[in-house]
C-alpha cells in the first residue's frame, strides 16, 4: 500500500495551479524551477488561510484552496523529500513522514467540512465507509465538487499509506473508490488527467479485489499522458514505480523514468514546478535503482579475467 502515497507527488504536482488559483504566488510558483523557495512560502500560506477560514466557514472556494493545498504540501514538500533521506536518518524520516500524516488529515478534514456543508450526510458516510450511504451522497455533487472528491480521496489514500495499520482509515478504503469514480464521471479531464494518474496509482498500490478493474491500468495510464499533451513527467513517474517497479521490469522502470527526463519544462512554463519536482522524483529513482530490483548488479563486481570463478574442477580444501 505505500506506494499510494505517490497519487499525491505526483496528482497533487499536476494539480498545484489549481489549489494556487488565488494565492498571490501563482505564476511565480508554476513557471518556478525551485520547489525549496515555494516550500518555504506555503506554511505561511496555509497560516494566512487558517485564519481566514475562522472569520469566514463558508467560504467554498477558501476551503478547497486550503484543504487541497495541505495534501499537496504535505507530499510534495514534507513525505517527498522525507521519501529520499539515507537509511541511517531513520528517525528524521519518521517524524516528517508523522507531519506529513497530520497536514493530509488536516487537509481532509477541512474538505470534508466543505463537503458536508454542500451535501448534508457525507461526513456520516465517510466516517463509517458506508459505500451505498457515500453513492447516495455523492451522487448529488456536480462537475464543480470534483476537486473536492479528488482532493479529499488523495489525502485520505495519503494518510493510510504512512498507517497502514490504520483500522479507521482502511475501512474508508471503497467509500474513496466511490469518491474518485463520481469525481471522474463528473470531470473526466480534471486537471488534465489527474484522475487518470490517480487510478493508475490507486489500482496498482492495493491488492486484487479490494478494488475496482486492475486490467485498466494501462488505459488510464495511456488517457492521462495523452489528456496532458505528453507534456507532464508525472505519469512516467507513477507508471515506473507503481506498475513496473511491482513486476520487476528494469526495462519499463528505466524507459518510463528516461521518458519522464527527457520532457523539456521549459515547453509548459506554466506546469514548470510540476516537472522539476517530477524529475527529481525520476532521476532520484534511476539514481537509486540497485534497491529496486532483485539481483541487479549481482555479478558486476566479477572481472572478465577470473575465469577461475567458474572453474568447476577447481577444488578447495
Amino acid at each position: 500500500m505505500k506506494d499510494t502515497c505517490l497519487v499525491c507527488a505526483v496528482s497533487a504536482a499536476v494539480g498545484v495551479w489549481v489549489i494556487m488559483s488565488s494565492c498571490s504566488l501563482t505564476t511565480m510558483a508554476m513557471r518556478s524551477s525551485n520547489p525549496e523557495f515555494i516550500g518555504k512560502q506555503l506554511p505561511g500560506i496555509l497560516d494566512k488561510n487558517e485564519r481566514k477560514l475562522e472569520k469566514s466557514p463558508d467560504d467554498q472556494a477558501l476551503i478547497l484552496e486550503t484543504g487541497s493545498l495541505y495534501v499537496m504540501y504535505a507530499n510534495a514538500f514534507v513525505q517527498g523529500p522525507a521519501e529520499t533521506l539515507p537509511s541511517y536518518e531513520f528517525d528524521r524520516k519518521e517524524a516528517e513522514k508523522g507531519r506529513a500524516r497530520a497536514y493530509y488529515l488536516r487537509g481532509v478534514e477541512i474538505l470534508n467540512a466543505g463537503l458536508e456543508k454542500k451535501y448534508p450526510g457525507f461526513a456520516e458516510a465517510y466516517d463509517s465507509g458506508d459505500v451505498e450511504d457515500m453513492r447516495s451522497v455523492v451522487e448529488r455533487a456536480v462537475k464543480e465538487d470534483a476537486a473536492y472528491l479528488y482532493w479529499s480521496a488523495a489525502g485520505s489514500l495519503c494518510a493510510y499509506s504512512l498507517d497502514p495499520m490504520n483500522f479507521d482509515l482502511g475501512m474508508k478504503i471503497k467509500t474513496l473508490e466511490v469518491m474518485i469514480d463520481r469525481a471522474y464521471e463528473l470531470d473526466p479531464d480534471f486537471n488534465n488527467g489527474a484522475i487518470d494518474d490517480f487510478y493508475v496509482l490507486f489500482y496498482a498500490s492495493l491488492p486484487e479485489g479490494l478494488v475496482g478493474d486492475k486490467s485498466m491500468i494501462d488505459e488510464h495510464f495511456r488517457l492521462a499522458v495523452e489528456k496532458s499533451g505528453g507534456l507532464l513527467a508525472g505519469p512516467y513517474v507513477s507508471y515506473a514505480q507503481s506498475v513496473a517497479k511491482p513486476k520487476q521490469d528494469y526495462e519499463g522502470f528505466k524507459l518510463n523514468l528516461e521518458k519522464a527526463l527527457a520532457i523539456d519544462p521549459n515547453k509548459d512554463r506554466d506546469n514548470r514546478l510540476v516537472n522539476t519536482i517530477n524529475q527529481r522524483k525520476a532521476q532520484y529513482l534511476l539514481d537509486n535503482i540497485e534497491n529496486y530490483f532483485i539481483g541487479y548488479g549481482d555479478d558486476e563486481w566479477i572481472d572478465e579475467d577470473d575465469e577461475w570463478l567458474y572453474d568447476e574442477e577447481i577444488e578447495f580444501e
